[in-house]
């Protein structure tokens, strides 16, 4: 069931976002990022900031009471920002990725919008062209990749986003 995830989600959604995308549970999926960069992906006091801010939905996938699935959605003037596409590791490639695209579309739909953007890391070829698959196309406008405390860069590869659009 895909529903809008509140501030009691959070401390679930934080453990599945961090696992899905760095450090050694992340490996058990093919959308790590651990070999990219450490540290953690998000925190609490960071989604507690975004689920308050009305122009951000997280949706949460859940089955049997557990959140094995969520994605961001910002809504930015004329389109729909979609970010944090996450998936339990031992549950990629199972179609729970899809049905978050598909629900963030609608969502899309609903709010009038005329496309969904986001941002991946460029080096990240085997997502992208996931995404490609489901219907997004490169921009080619790129962004450097922000160095902070939070993203600590660990590839010998220099890393940038690459922008992903798909009109709906």
């Amino acid at each position: 069931m895909i529903t809008k995830a509140t501030l009691q989600d959070i401390p679930a959604l934080n453990i599945l976002i961090n696992s899905a995308y760095r450090g050694e549970t992340s490996k058990k999926g093919w959308t790590t990022e651990a070999n990219l960069l450490e540290g953690k992906r998000t925190n609490e006091e960071e989604l507690m900031e975004t689920i308050l801010n009305p122009k951000n939905t997280i949706l949460k996938y859940t089955e049997n009471d557990q959140i094995i699935g969520s994605v961001l959605l910002v809504e930015k003037q004329h389109q729909l920002y979609l970010g944090m596409l996450t998936v339990s590791p031992e549950l990629q490639n199972s179609g729970i990725g899809k049905k978050l695209l598909a629900e963030a579309e609608n969502h899309a739909k609903s709010l009038g919008l005329s496309s969904i953007i986001m941002t991946v890391i460029s080096v990240r070829e085997e997502l992208i062209a996931w995404y490609k698959r489901h219907g997004y196309v490169d921009t080619g406008e790129r962004e450097a990749f922000p160095e902070s405390e939070i993203h600590v860069t660990v590839s010998e590869v220099p890393l940038e986003f690459i922008f992903l659009e798909k009109r709906i």
